[in-house]
C-alpha cells in the first residue's frame, strides 16, 4: 500500500539502466503501460550519475504486471532492461559495520622476532 494516499500500488524494479538515461525516458516508457505514480532512480552521491537500477510505482497491478512482462528483457538505450516486482527492503547492516576492528589476524610479511637483544 502507498503510505501517501493509502491506495494500493504495485513497486516496480529496473534494473541494468545505461547512466546516460533519464527519468523522464524512463517514466515514458512505463506510461504506455498505465499511469506512473513515482519514479527513484538511484544515484551515486558524488558523481550524481545514474547507479543502473531504480524502482518505478504504478496504481494499478494489472498494468504492472503487463509492464514487467513487456519490458523484462527489452532493449532500452542499447540495454535489456531487467523488470521484475520489487522486493520488500530489509536491514542487513550489521551492527560495528563491515570492517572487523578486534580481530587482526591474517595476511602480509612478519617480521621474525630477535631474541637477542644485541642487535
Amino acid at each position: 500500500m502507498s503510505e501517501r494516499t493509502g491506495e494500493i500500488s504495485m513497486k516496480i524494479y529496473v534494473g541494468n539502466i545505461a547512466r546516460e538515461s533519464t527519468e523522464a525516458e524512463v517514466k515514458s516508457l512505463f506510461e504506455e503501460f498505465g499511469a506512473v505514480t513515482s519514479i527513484n532512480l538511484l544515484r551515486d552521491d558524488y558523481t550524481k550519475m545514474l547507479k543502473g537500477f531504480g524502482f518505478i510505482e504504478m496504481p494499478d497491478d494489472k498494468e504492472g504486471e503487463n509492464a514487467i512482462k513487456s519490458l523484462n528483457g527489452q532493449l532500452f538505450n542499447s540495454r535489456p532492461l531487467s523488470v521484475s516486482v520489487a522486493k520488500p527492503r530489509t536491514d542487513n547492516k550489521k551492527p560495528g559495520g563491515s570492517f572487523n576492528r578486534g580481530n587482526r589476524s591474517g595476511g602480509g610479511y612478519m617480521k621474525p622476532k630477535r631474541y637477542n637483544s644485541d642487535y
